[in-house]
């Protein structure tokens, strides 16, 4: 507690201090980056400020520059100054402080003659350490378009409202982290998003005590409605279309500067297994897809820990045909099942986590000969089954279709607790499991709303596009489950037969 107290008194200390602007350059001046000079020789009329790393210094040399050599020491005002300056969003200031934070983010300052006031110049790098494009090789799909969001939020911005040109798309903009100020941006459309999600982020967000925001999944995990879950709770994704496809449902999207991952809520179980490339094909091939992407996921789930429970408690439920390979397979394997099957699993994971913090081309290379060499080795030296080793390897290919990579983390992380569960109880032991999963996703909620709806709450409305994805003629309505303002979102005209006017 009387730690808890001093910072207390040291915060306090901190707000009430009054700063000069002399004791902002001093400080600033502790920094290399930091510059302070005077255009004019020998003389202190005219003083400009910036850090250099922060600022365009092409545009001050080529445009703010020249204006002070040639009209600098005719100018007896600021205001005549400033008709001079070709730069838009020039401010006065004499408070400290905001010189202090405008200074930070980019801004020139220009102190003149003997006047309290400054000139503050906003010539910001905006591109500067950040990339041109993302590809989004994380999220790819084959149809569909291939440039994603990058780690400018103006960027990310006008991405969206090149998508969406409607004035009723709404930013509003909340400063994050008490070092870092980091801008956070929520967006939604006006008139479909309920205000009572609106007003949840906002509170949320605000709520927020942290010093740096490092990216938007930060923001996702804090204000997230429950932490204690390997479940993501709101959707992260680095893709234009899907942020746009959740906005026009009626969700919020949330930017932070500095991220190219947009984080859309509330969300629910399935978006989480849907690609945006199901609605770029005909709707039975993606409903297909889709299908074959949900099953994937509970094969991967559930096959390793099946195995264990069968070889270990119920040897009555295999074929008499795969019984002789079955036993033939593990024959002079001295482990039981469960260490075997955790042994590959775990081969599998640091395969995967090295092939991904590796180069790409030297990460494919260690996943496929490393598989390969480590699977073969292991047979031969007769520490695991080529039964289990197919099926191991299966699980993994299946857990590769999830198209979100948080998700297929969640999927890949409960594959053990089955395992460990079957090998105790069998069946019954994964039947436990069951039961606790399902209890645990019903009870989730994100922004409130429930993470399990279509099934639970049951809307029957909202199947059209769950477990598949029906024609565009059935897909007019938004889910009702997110309570939008308008639930219509077009009106299909049914095409006419003109073959008589050919005739």
């Amino acid at each position: 507690m009387p730690f808890k107290n001093s910072n207390r008194k040291d915060k306090n200390k901190k707000k009430t201090e009054i700063k000069s602007i002399e004791d902002v350059f001093q400080q600033a001046k502790k920094s290399s980056d930091f510059f302070q000079f005077s255009p004019f020789k020998r003389e202190d009329s005219l003083i400009i400020s910036y850090y250099k790393s922060m600022i365009d210094g092409k545009a001050i040399k080529e445009f703010l520059l020249p204006v002070f050599k040639e009209n600098g020491k005719k100018v007896k005002s600021l205001q005549e100054l400033e008709q001079l300056i070709p730069f838009e969003g020039i401010q006065y200031s004499e408070d400290p402080n905001d010189i202090e934070k405008k200074l930070i983010k980019g801004f020139v300052t220009v102190q003149f003659r003997d006047f309290k006031e400054l000139l503050v110049i906003d010539i910001q790098n905006e591109e500067l350490g950040y990339r041109k494009n993302n590809e989004t090789e994380n999220e790819f799909s084959v149809i569909g378009p291939k440039v994603g969001f990058i780690e400018n939020i103006n960027v990310n911005i006008h991405l969206l409202r090149k998508k969406i040109a409607v004035p009723e798309l709404v930013f509003e903009e909340i400063k994050l982290g008490s070092l870092s100020k980091t801008e956070i941006a929520i967006a939604y459309i006006e008139g479909v998003t309920n205000p009572q999600y609106i007003q949840t982020v906002k509170q949320r967000i605000k709520d927020i005590d942290f010093d740096v925001i490092f990216d938007s999944s930060q923001i996702e995990q804090i204000f997230s409605d429950n932490s204690n879950t390997p479940f993501p709770i709101f959707l992260s994704t680095e893709r234009i279309d899907r942020v746009v496809y959740a906005m026009i449902s009626g969700q919020i999207a949330i930017f932070a500067n500095g991220s190219p991952y947009i984080v859309t809520g509330p969300s629910t179980l399935l978006d989480f297994f849907i690609s945006p490339e199901d609605y770029y094909l005909s709707w039975i091939l993606g409903s297909f897809f889709r299908i074959i992407r949900i099953l994937g996921v509970i094969f991967s789930m559930f096959s390793s820990s099946i195995y264990v429970a069968i070889l270990t408690f119920h040897y009555e439920v295999i074929p008499g045909d795969l019984l002789q390979p079955l036993i033939s397979s593990r024959a002079h394997v001295p482990f039981p099942p469960v260490l075997e099957a955790i042994f590959l699993e775990i081969t599998i994971e640091l395969l995967r986590e090295a092939g991904a913090r590796l180069p790409t081309k030297i990460g494919q290379t260690l996943g496929i000969v490393g598989g390969i060499v480590i699977g073969q080795a292991s047979v031969e030296a007769a520490l695991t089954s080529n039964i289990l080793l197919i099926i191991v390897s299966l699980s993994a290919l299946a857990s590769f279709t999830t198209p979100i990579y948080k998700m297929s983390n969640a999927i890949r992380l409960l594959r053990f607790p089955f395992i460990i569960l079957a090998a105790f109880l069998g069946g019954f032991g994964i039947a436990i499991g069951v039961v606790f999963l399902l209890s645990h996703l019903l009870k989730l909620t994100s922004l409130g709303n429930p993470y399990m709806v279509p099934l639970y709450p049951f809307r029957r409305n909202s199947f059209k596009d769950s477990f598949i994805r029906t024609s565009y003629k059935y897909t007019t309505n938004r889910s009702r489950f997110l309570r939008p303002l308008s639930l219509v979102r077009y009106n299909p005209k049914e095409n006419k037969d003109d073959s008589n006017e050919w005739a």
